[in-house]
């Protein structure tokens, strides 16, 4: 069967959009292939079970960001996702990788971290290359720019969520 690499991206207010894309990951080692999870914004001392575990399974992690800091006058997020989506480009150079998810990655749109025009410019350049990885990008509010470029849009939408009952986060639930 021929592979048809795709850009998946998983959107909205809903809980379970990097739960989805992490889904795909441990699917991907089920069938013995190769992962990497950048993840913008967040901090790389945050400690989560997902992360723990993707690393002891051989799943390349990197963390590109100061933390969810939406006031951020030094812009110390804008030259950490640059850094992260650079990281980006060098992984997808390498064609021993299977899927690559960019977890958080709208927003480092949404808040003009990167230029959404040099990104969509070089997701289109990439979707030509005949040996490529499986692309999934996380994060409320994809834009339309990123919903057209993708093969897959998802749309996770908040019914009921905990938080308005005020229980706290759960390990397992939300790290």
């Amino acid at each position: 069967m021929k592979k048809y690499p795709l850009i998946i991206t998983y959107t909205g207010n809903g809980k379970g959009k990097t739960t989805a894309a992490l889904g795909l990951l441990f699917r991907s080692l089920g069938h013995h292939k190769k992962g990497a999870v950048i993840q913008f914004i967040k901090m790389d001392s945050l400690k989560t079970g997902e992360k723990e575990f993707a690393q002891q399974s051989g799943v390349l992690w990197e963390n590109y960001g100061s933390g969810f800091t939406w006031d951020d006058k030094e812009n110390k997020n804008k030259a950490i996702c640059e850094k992260g989506f650079n990281r980006v480009k060098e992984i997808l150079q390498d064609p021993s990788f299977d899927l690559v998810i960019l977890d958080e990655f709208t927003y480092t749109l949404e808040f003009g971290f990167l230029d959404e025009k040099e990104v969509i410019h070089f997701f289109q350049e990439y979707k030509k290359r005949e040996e490529r990885a499986h692309i999934v990008i996380t994060g409320r509010g994809a834009s339309k720019g990123i919903i057209e470029l993708s093969d897959l849009v998802s749309e996770i939408v908040e019914v009921k969520h905990p938080f308005t009952s005020n229980i706290p986060p759960q390990a397992i639930i939300e790290y």
